[in-house]
């Protein structure tokens, strides 16, 4: 038995929960345990899956979850990481280039990997949007709804105005162009953007700089995990918006702390994002952090049955 598996691409680290080979429980309780850097092996979030038998031609199901335990949607490097660990278990199934479908709660990704020794994995993220209400992004007043296409927005943060485009690829995303992008940056105003009160559903961001027309640098605070040095998802939601605003060309290479990846955008603006990505460690939990996960699942259960309980006393009431 593998209770995890491993993964890091671009410096961004994900652990693989895979049920066909374990019955660790995945819950919220459980995943922020698991993702602690202290408490628990450390990661920017949870894959678990794949949750059906994979079958060639029928996409593969699973689900992505932040470090703090919440819903990831699609991520980029997450799903570069898991498409190379579908090849690594079954080569002769998933690996050769040969083209499948990965499916998560934001839809359906395709998905090749293209050298399974070198770990380079080329998956597609779909056409993006850019309508307001896809975020959804609400006006200043922070209550009613923000109308169009949501670029060259005024966004005032902490007192500081700037000025923010936002698309939506899966998840939310603001790109705010700046003049030199740092991790000091990121940790100073990301805070602030990602729950600013016009995001009701909160917004990774990404603080962007064009080193030319194919070339970017990025670094990024997501809502869910805070700072990290890379994001898949972001660079594609950062060259999204600079292709939409005439400032790159149709293939860019996006630079971040932990490393780079390739985006081409096509004419229809689907975008196609490839890296590389490698597992760093396989294993088992030790007995006592295995007790605390299963415990974790204990009190979850019985936080969400007083939960149901309540609820029924106050509709009898």
């Amino acid at each position: 038995m593998i209770d995890f598996y491993k993964y890091q691409a671009a410096g961004n680290d994900y652990v693989v929960i895979d049920p066909r080979q374990t019955d660790i429980p995945v819950t919220r309780e459980a995943i922020r345990r698991i993702c602690d850097r202290h408490l628990g092996i450390g990661a920017d979030g949870v894959l678990h899956g794949p949750l059906e038998p994979p079958r060639p031609g029928v996409p593969v199901v699973l689900d992505l979850y932040n470090s703090d335990g919440s819903d990831c949607g699609r991520s980029g490097n997450g799903l570069r990481m898991f498409a190379l660990h579908l090849a690594g278990q079954e080569p002769e199934t998933w690996a050769d280039g040969r083209e499948f479908t990965l499916r998560t709660g934001a839809g359906e990704s395709s998905a090749r990997v293209l050298d399974l020794a070198g770990g380079r994995v080329a998956v597609g993220m779909g056409r993006p949007s850019f309508d307001a209400s896809d975020l959804p992004l609400l006006q200043e007043d922070g209550t009613s709804p923000f109308e169009g296409r949501a670029l060259d927005v005024p966004l005032t943060v902490d007192g500081e105005k700037l000025t923010v485009s936002c698309v939506y690829n899966g998840n939310p995303h603001t790109v705010v162009p700046v003049d030199a992008p740092t991790a000091e940056l990121a940790h100073r105003l990301g805070p602030g953007i990602a729950g600013h009160t016009r995001f009701p559903h909160r917004t990774n961001v990404q603080f962007m700089r064009m080193v030319s027309r194919s070339v970017l640098e990025l670094e990024v605070y997501e809502r869910g995990a805070g700072y990290v040095t890379a994001s898949g998802a972001s660079a594609c939601a950062a060259v999204s918006v600079a292709r939409e605003l005439g400032l790159c060309e149709a293939r860019v290479e996006v630079r971040m702390p932990g490393g780079a990846v390739e985006i081409a955008v096509a004419e229809d603006g689907s975008v196609t994002m490839t890296g590389d990505a490698e597992q760093v460690a396989a294993g088992t939990f030790a007995p006592a952090l295995r007790a605390r996960l299963d415990g974790t699942a204990a009190r979850s259960s019985a936080t969400s049955d007083a939960s149901d309980v309540t609820a029924a006393t106050e509709v009898v009431r």
